[in-house]
């Protein structure tokens, strides 16, 4: 442990460690009681705690963070320079890079990169420094207002505190440029090694159409030009593999205008994609005694307020359908209980909702505060709660369901049941609805509409440790078969100072200690981060490379024992007493949408065999041998393959082309010497020969290699090293 003096910085412990590490030091990370906060390098030091020294490392997504946070500022500067009558909005880091959001009449083009570019390398080559001050509310307010920039005002009106921060790229106030900022930045411009404008795009403030259009302007930063170049050549792969260019040459799925944004159409061809996974993942559940249900797509409110998915996640729901105007302000009135809690006097949402109640049913809403008792003073919350549940028993409403899991939980709760009973296992590709933002959507991997392969199981505490393990190497099986063997696993807590997880903290601690228990006896490495827990319970989640290097949450298990709590859930034990089972919440793919968008990039649309819409092709000569080929088609598709044959009078050369573009395995050429021998020259979507095979033979090795998920079969590899 290093003992430093009050107001030291992380720049000091670094000194004091050594000069190199000094040098190459950016920022700190400062945790305390496991909530982590990134701080300036020049900042002084909150109190006790553990301090990681960020360095200049690519590697590091921190360091990147405090980095591309600093690219964007002076991104925004160099702007403002060749376009002074811009108003800069916001400008965060993001995972690939950062952006900022500038209102602006004239339009920015691609054309403006480079110039935008140069001004961007002579603010870093000034190598002038990120100087952090603070401002009172109040003067930091009256600055603001004198700068005629409404989104600073507006920025600075949501931000939390009695101070608010500035940051300038220079000694003082005013020098150079400044901007309204938490921070935290690298200590100079100069750290600032490589950097790219990508894009420009249109955005709303604040994701609202009603709004004036903004133009957010994406750029990337690296501490290593070479780091940058190989993030480019990422990109590019990345642009040539886009599963909405590839989906719509495969035939893959549409997303049609009229059907409405962010909800996918499966074509036939996805459709056998999708239905090939599932298959699978259902033959691998069936062994493991789950059972499969069906539920509806709607639920009554009453059953996402019992789950709390509602109002929780009500900024990203489609709007409740209620039954009633009545209906619809009783749970406006709700809500605002909700959030009141046990304080004393309505607030002033809940003062609005009764107003609104009182002048649709005024005489009901008499009886709620009169007969009903519904109360404003303190200690009346969960009673206030009750009455306006009470009350909703009347007529309620519905709601897409955000999640599968309060169905499943009604399963369970259908019937009387016994420790003799569980593990109790239920599973559904259940379809949920999430009303995203229009800018955040993108092809099959950010929807409104997605199907997930959900399982819910109940469970005795004692069965806990070992069904959460089953479900973890399940789900590494799945991502393994599926060649995305590049995984990490990030073991998701809760973080202690946040408000927004349900349940008791012993709840919590035995939950937490159930995951770290099957992450540690999977066998795979795994690292813990606070704050990444689901609101009811701590996860264990996959976090997979694809084949370029790109990062994606997939597969997820999750402990859960406030949930069966809210619901009062119980089984009988071995003692005839009732008792609360836990639930796991389990998904390996996740969502069979965002999955398969992945799976195209991954493989650029070339499926392994038993994934493939069409797995092999038939390509006849010419006429004189079509009933031979037709005999071979037969055989096939007897056989279990997906199989097309192109019986044109082209040659054979174009046929071959359109099939490969088409990312069949296997294309078989008949002729008439294949004919006469009874055999097939087989090629594979690569362009290689690669030879002659009896039709059994070949079926047996396809039939092989389906089995098998992907390995290739003896013949086919001896063929092709003889090709």
């Amino acid at each position: 442990m290093l003992q430093v003096e009050d107001g030291a910085t992380t720049l000091d412990v670094a000194r004091r460690i050594g000069a190199g590490l000094a040098r190459a030091a950016v920022a700190g990370r400062f945790t305390v009681n496991g909530h982590a906060e990134i701080v300036d390098l020049n900042r002084p030091l909150p109190g006790d705690g553990k301090l990681n020294i960020l360095t200049r490392s690519d590697d590091d997504p921190d360091s990147l963070h405090v980095l591309r946070h600093s690219a964007a500022h002076v991104m925004a500067e160099a702007v403002c320079r060749l376009y002074p009558a811009a108003k800069l909005v916001y400008g965060p880091p993001v995972e690939d890079g950062f952006y900022y959001d500038i209102d602006l009449d004239q339009s920015i083009s691609t054309d403006a990169f480079a110039r935008i570019e140069t001004e961007m390398k002579r603010i870093v080559e000034a190598d002038r420094p990120f100087t952090r001050y603070e401002l009172p509310r109040g003067d930091a307010m009256r600055k603001l207002e004198t700068e005629n920039n409404r989104y600073k005002v507006d920025n600075a009106n949501r931000a939390e505190g009695d101070l608010l921060s500035f940051y300038v790229t220079g000694d003082t106030p005013g020098a150079f440029f400044e901007d309204l900022c938490r921070g935290p930045h690298v200590p100079s411009t100069g750290v600032i090694g490589a950097f790219k404008i990508r894009q420009v795009s249109a955005a709303y403030y604040r994701g609202d159409v009603n709004e004036k259009s903004l133009q957010r302007v994406y750029g990337t930063a690296f501490f290593k030009k070479k780091s940058l170049d190989d993030h480019l050549e990422r990109m590019e792969q990345a642009r040539q593999r886009d599963h909405r260019v590839i989906g719509r040459d495969l035939d893959l799925f549409v997303i049609d205008d009229m059907v409405g944004p962010g909800v996918i159409l499966w074509m036939p061809n996805g459709a056998i994609v999708r239905t090939e996974l599932q298959n699978y993942l259902t033959g691998e559940m069936l062994k493991l005694g789950y059972q499969l249900v069906y539920t509806p797509h709607i639920g009554r409110l009453k059953l996402y307020r019992t789950s709390g998915h509602f109002p929780y996640y009500k900024d990203s729901q489609f709007p409740a359908m209620y039954e009633s105007d009545r209906a619809r302000v009783l749970n406006e009135v709700w809500e605002a209980c909700v959030a009141r809690g046990d304080a004393d006097g309505f607030s002033d949402a809940e003062q609005c909702a009764l107003a609104e109640l009182e002048r649709i049913d005024k005489p009901f809403a008499a009886r709620l505060i009169g007969e009903k008792k519904y109360q404003p003073g303190p200690g009346t919350g969960a009673h206030n709660r009750r009455v306006i549940e009470d009350c909703l028993e009347e007529g309620d409403g519905f709601l897409l369901r955000p999640m599968n899991c309060p169905h499943h939980i009604r399963i369970y709760a259908a019937r009387p049941r016994s420790y003799r009973d569980l593990p109790f296992r239920v599973a559904e590709y259940g379809t949920v609805y999430r009303y995203e933002q229009s800018g955040e959507l993108n092809g099959m991997t950010r929807v409104r509409g997605f199907t997930q392969d959900d399982a819910h199981l109940f469970c005795t505490e004692d069965q806990l440790a070992e069904e959460l393990l089953t479900t973890v190497r399940l789900t590494r099986q799945v991502l393994e078969v599926l060649e995305l063997k590049d995984y990490r696993v990030r073991v998701g807590l809760r973080d202690p100072n946040s408000d927004k997880y349900v349940g008791s903290g012993e709840n919590w601690e035995r939950a937490e200690e159930a995951v770290r228990r099957a992450a540690r006896e999977s066998g795979v490495p795994f690292t813990e981060e606070v704050g990444e827990a689901a609101f009811y319970g701590p996860k264990i989640d996959f976090i997979v490379k694809d084949c370029i290097g790109r990062s994606w949450q997939l597969g997820t298990v999750q402990a859960d024992y406030n949930v069966p709590e809210r619901f009062d859930l119980t089984y009988t034990g071995a003692d005839n007493r009732a008792h609360r089972p836990v639930m796991v919440h389990r998904a390996p793919f996740g969502s069979m949408e965002r999955f398969v968008g992945i799976l195209i990039e991954h493989f650029a649309g070339a499926f392994p065999m038993w994934l493939a819409p069409v797995q092999v092709g038939v390509l006849s000569i010419s006429e004189k041998i079509a009933d031979y080929a037709e005999k071979v088609c037969v055989a096939l598709k007897a056989a279990g393959l997906r199989t097309e044959w192109d019986d044109s009078a082209e040659k054979i050369g174009p046929k071959k082309h359109r099939m490969r573009a088409r990312k069949i395995p296997y294309l078989l050429v008949v002729g008439e010497n294949e004919a006469a021998a009874g055999t097939v020259n087989v090629n594979n979507r690569d362009g290689k020969m690669l030879g002659d095979l009896p039709i059994d033979e070949f079926i047996d090795e396809c039939k092989q290699e389906i089995e098998s998920k992907g390995r290739r079969p003896a013949r086919i590899v001896r063929s092709t090293a003889d090709a």
